[in-house]
């Protein structure tokens, strides 16, 4: 199985985490969907193209800035004493608030696109893009640091692989794919082949559990002459955790260059 492996690197950013508006709180890494939304954009994808996403990475320090946020309401009147601003007749507060920033993160990304035809075109995206990358907010840049294809295998380790222990991953509880490629017992990756090094006896997966948007489903709740259309996403499981090992004698995905992958 072919994929992309990205090396990226951003000085400061926010994966905004959904309903968190007092404080725009931040994921640890970026969640899939907000890495396949960057694919789509640097490959010019007008549709959704089906991937798989590995994500691996690390962070120096988190901190708290300010911005401006508005706000107001579908057809609220200005009122002098209450709005700040006047748009056409209707009023609009505006007022600060705080966002969680991470520093300096470095991250390992696969790409795993369902149609292998479209490894080549990820590719070249990455290595000629056509307009500064993001993650994240629109204004999140990202540092492109080293774009390459890599073989992604499966493998019967004889001795245990270890990840670098600064290195964090998620690390899906169940795989979302139930093709024949992709199954869900024999790559669930805490049935005893993945490992924490540091974790103490009877508590062998320690980490924190997210529940990340991967992609969403249109849904429409109206009728033909009053659609109403929804997205309803898809959500992985998965465990944000590190000092992870791949234990021997147990089939596990590594790329060619010998780092684990973690596909969602």
């Amino acid at each position: 199985m072919k994929a992309v492996k990205l090396h990226l690197f951003q000085d400061l950013v926010n994966y905004r985490k959904p309903m968190s508006f007092q404080i725009k709180e931040t994921y640890p890494l970026p969640p899939y969907s907000t890495v396949i939304g960057m694919v789509h954009n640097m490959c010019r994808y007008s549709q959704y193209e089906p991937m798989n996403i590995s994500v691996q990475g690390k962070y120096v320090s988190k901190v708290n800035d300010l911005y401006t946020r508005y706000e107001f309401k579908n057809g609220y009147k200005f009122e002098a004493s209450r709005h700040q601003l006047n748009v056409d007749g209707f009023g609009v507060g505006r007022g600060i608030s705080t966002t969680e920033l991470l520093s300096q993160v470095e991250l390992v990304i696969h790409v795993m696109p369902k149609d292998e035809d479209q490894v080549i075109e990820i590719y070249e995206a990455f290595k000629k893009p056509w307009e500064y990358p993001s993650l994240g907010r629109r204004e999140d840049l990202v540092i492109i640091e080293d774009v390459k294809i890599v073989e992604v295998k499966e493998c019967d380790v004889e001795r245990s692989v270890y990840l670098d222990k600064d290195m964090y991953a998620y690390i899906p509880l169940k795989f979302s794919e139930s093709s024949k490629d992709f199954d869900s017992d024999k790559y669930n990756y805490l049935n005893n082949s993945i490992y924490r090094s540091k974790a103490k006896s009877g508590v062998p997966h320690r980490g924190t559990k997210y529940i990340l948007n991967k992609d969403y489903d249109s849904v429409d709740y109206g009728n033909k002459k009053n659609p109403k259309k929804f997205r309803i996403w898809n959500k992985i499981e998965v465990l944000y955790t590190s000092h992870i090992y791949a234990d021997s004698d147990f089939e596990i995905l590594m790329d060619d260059m010998g780092d684990l992958v973690f596909f969602a």
